[in-house]
């Protein structure tokens, strides 16, 4: 249970670009918990299976909720974000969109299905599928312009990064003052890739500790689990976001072990895996997972 003495942030404070312009909600120190509310993906304008898809208003979807001041965060800095917690709602929607997805080349019919989220599972078509909540978005502020939440880039946005869940630790760069974080899209489950464009869409809260670490910044953004670093690359293509990501990964492993870069190459290839965050929006999404025992988060930092 969250205390009353928490900070919480509302839904009706949402965001539809990370941008330096944007003002601040709310405000936190370093060690400080806070609540993000948040709406789903579709800024809960699907309210039955019967919703029509060209009825949504497409200038409201993946709403993030902030941003949130971080005390003492300047450019150079790194945001530390802990998830301590997800709580999801009990439905979530997924949709088909014409032209949208993997596949958008085909011909097919849109269509809303509404999942119910019970005792841990979520029913599809009777098949029960166990959640794994995670946050698609979460993100700063760009240095000088503003980015859509429903893309990625070096300020984090719209990842949506499996391992960003419970338990995780992200790590993003700062790049104006006060960080300006913000968070949303949350998703009950969500396979690598998420090849239709939608993924189990639902409103929810996450509860996050803030922390900084100053003077130094990741390249990319990191997310860190119990057993592997994940470093999150970007790009107009699949083999763009795959280069980026693995250009840090191997520049890291260089550093950790002192080695030069065609050792670090070669070792790359036997340890470092490279995984599909995001395969359908504006910026697809490749991660480089590398084994903590191998590379530590300060050979990632600058």
């Amino acid at each position: 249970m969250v205390s009353s003495l928490v900070k919480k942030i509302p839904s009706t404070h949402v965001i539809y670009s990370f941008s330096p312009s944007n003002k601040p909600v709310e405000k936190a120190t370093p060690g400080e918990i806070i609540v993000f509310e948040t709406l789903d993906a579709f800024g809960g304008q699907v309210k039955s299976e019967n919703t029509l898809l060209s009825s949504i208003d497409w200038t409201r979807v993946n709403p993030a909720t902030g941003p949130l001041y971080i005390e003492g965060a300047e450019p150079g800095d790194t945001l530390v974000v802990d998830i301590l917690d997800i709580d999801i709602a009990d439905y979530a929607i997924i949709a088909v969109i014409p032209g949208a997805g993997v596949l958008r080349d085909k011909k097919f019919e849109p269509r809303v299905k509404i999942l119910p989220v019970s005792r841990g599972c979520i029913l599809f078509n009777g098949i029960k599928l166990v959640v794994k909540p995670m946050i698609g978005v979460i993100g700063v502020s760009p240095p000088d312009n503003s980015i859509p939440t429903g893309t990625s880039g070096p300020h984090g946005g719209n990842m949506d990064v499996a391992e960003v869940t419970k338990g995780s630790r992200v790590y993003l760069p700062v790049f104006v003052k006060g960080g300006l974080l913000a968070i949303g899209d949350l998703h009950a489950l969500q396979a690598d890739g998420e090849i239709c464009v939608a993924a189990a869409e639902t409103p929810g809260s996450v509860t996050v500790r803030v922390e900084l670490i100053k003077g130094r910044k990741p390249k990319l953004p990191i997310v860190e689990t119990q057993n592997y670093i994940h470093i999150i690359g970007y790009g107009e293509t699949l083999d763009e976001a795959a280069y980026r990501a693995t250009e840090v990964a191997v520049e890291a492993l260089m550093k950790e072990h002192s080695t030069s870069f065609e050792e670090a190459y070669m070792l790359a290839s036997l340890v470092v895996d490279l995984k599909i965050n995001q395969s359908v929006d504006p910026a697809k999404g490749v991660r480089a997972s590398i084994p903590k025992n191998l590379v530590s988060i300060d050979s990632l930092l600058q």
